[in-house]
């Protein structure tokens, strides 16, 4: 499933396309919104947006072999719920 069949999904429920997308673009917004501020977002029962601090490593050039370094970073991570996770059982 991608963004346009989410929001035509969310049309069925809304009777308005155009509705449907302002509610999943907001959703989107709010959600970016939150983890660009260092916040999280949880959806209970469904899952916890979150930023992950990943330390700076080493690693190596696949084509020439040489070391390098990789500096730290932060990267989004989501958690699924456990209602999700039994659902996908």
């Amino acid at each position: 499933m991608n963004k346009s069949d989410l929001i035509k999904k969310v049309s069925e429920v809304l009777n308005s396309k155009k509705k449907a997308q302002a509610a999943v673009d907001s959703i989107i917004k709010a959600i970016t919104e939150a983890l660009s501020s260092n916040d999280s977002v949880a959806l209970v029962r469904f899952g916890t947006f979150k930023i992950a601090n990943r330390k700076a490593k080493k690693g190596r050039n696949p084509q020439t072999g040489k070391e390098i370094n990789i500096p730290a970073k932060k990267a989004p991570k989501f958690v699924p719920g456990k209602a999700l996770k039994d659902a996908v059982k």
